[in-house]
């Protein structure tokens, strides 16, 4: 049935068939190409708001896990000081001992 046809068809006829094919592919193609980028914004935007979340919650954190090394810092501001008047009430101790001796 081809053989019949393209016995049948010349050249420019051919040629016509030939280029409305491509460009009928051409349109398709860039139709479905616009169809997608039209729907890539929306994915990023869902992105984003997912990222949004990611940095709020983590900057609770961090602002929680500073907050908690503040207070250890003072807790530990509160020890050194707690031993260096251990330390000064061993030294007067051992100053009465060596006193006594």
């Amino acid at each position: 049935m081809t053989t019949v046809l393209a016995a049948d068809t010349g050249w420019p006829e051919a040629a016509i068939a030939i280029a409305g094919i491509a460009f009928i592919t051409i349109v398709l193609s860039v139709t479905i190409w616009q169809a997608f980028a039209t729907g890539r914004p929306g994915l990023m935007g869902r992105r984003d708001k997912e990222y949004r979340k990611l940095v709020d919650e983590l900057t609770t954190v961090q602002q929680d896990t500073t907050a908690e090394l503040q207070k250890a810092n003072e807790a530990l501001a509160q020890l050194r000081a707690q031993i260096a008047e251990l330390e000064r009430g061993i030294s007067e101790v051992d100053r009465v001992l060596k006193a006594v001796e």
